[in-house]
């Protein structure tokens, strides 16, 4: 059961309306990395969560928490949007392309630069000054861009990936406002992110001293079964030997379970592939050798009897 308080988790208005700030925070709502994908990715984790109670619990508190971060985006973006379009209205001699038309000039000069930067219209469309479940270009939020494998360091990873960009995105978005209320409503978010990184390393922690999960994920695959002689050489597949100086091309590996071995020339281990077999006659690919006309007629006659 899920239960819904009136009030917001942190909130600021914004202090004017920024239809074009609107457009760009909906990243944070419907992007591959916005507050969606991590609620959904959080709260199906939970749902699927098999091991130990700690676990289900935490995620689905975080997952839930991750609900109010959308209800206090989409609120930001309706302030954003109040009045908008008369705002257009009146400011619509300063638009560039206006400019343009009224100043004589050629308007399709301009128009590239400031499209990345206009109102989205669907904003007053679609959703008559609200929030919309998609990103800041309009691609509507998608189920795939969510990880729940079942295997709780395999998600306990993701989870760090997607908040260290979730975070990074926020910042970004931070730095493109001077709105006293929309910096003050994304400096919780902000600080409420680097909790969810430390959170995450911590979870990976303690999968590790429980003895649940290591590395490499899963740790329960028998390692005699996988082909040890590579499983700690770093392949340089590029010109420049520059790779060979980091951490990863010598010393022990990080699993403590090998030594990490620089091969500077890679070769090839497996044989040159041998050609697939003939296309079958009723798909018209493309044939090795070109047919004569007595075998195009066997063909023919094949695919009588195929038929």
């Amino acid at each position: 059961m899920f239960y819904h308080t009136k009030k917001l988790q942190y909130f600021k208005p914004p202090e004017k309306p920024d239809p074009i700030y609107a457009k760009k925070i909906q990243e944070l709502i419907g992007g591959t990395f916005g507050e969606m994908t991590v609620m959904m990715q959080y709260l199906f984790q939970g749902w699927n969560c098999r091991g130990p109670a700690k676990y289900r619990d935490m995620l689905l508190d975080i997952g839930t928490e991750e609900i109010g971060h959308i209800e206090m985006l989409a609120t930001t973006i309706a302030h954003l949007l109040d009045k908008a379009p008369i705002k257009l209205q009146e400011d619509g001699a300063k638009d560039p392309v206006v400019g343009a038309v009224m100043g004589g000039s050629n308007p399709r000069d301009i128009i590239t630069d400031v499209m990345a930067a206009a109102m989205n219209p669907q904003h007053a469309i679609v959703s008559g000054l609200g929030a919309m479940p998609a990103d800041s270009v309009g691609f509507p939020w998608n189920g795939r861009f969510i990880v729940a494998s079942g295997n709780l360091m395999a998600d306990f990873r993701s989870n760090l990936h997607a908040e260290s960009q979730g975070r990074l995105q926020a910042v970004r978005l931070y730095e493109m406002t001077n709105d006293p209320g929309v910096k003050d409503t994304l400096s919780f978010m902000i600080a409420r992110d680097t909790m969810h990184q430390n959170q995450w390393l911590a979870a990976i922690e303690d999968l590790k001293a429980e003895g649940l999960e290591d590395t490499p994920v899963p740790s329960a695959f028998p390692l005699e079964l996988e082909k040890r002689e590579f499983a700690y050489q770093f392949w340089n597949h590029s010109e420049g030997t520059e790779s060979a100086e980091g951490r990863w091309a010598k010393g022990p590996s990080m699993d403590g379970k090998g030594e990490f071995e620089y091969v500077k020339h890679p070769q090839p281990l497996g044989p040159e592939p041998t050609p697939p077999a003939q296309p079958e006659p009723r798909l018209y690919g493309t044939p090795q050798f070109r047919q004569t006309q007595d075998q195009g007629q066997q063909k023919a006659s094949d695919r009588k009897i195929i038929g």
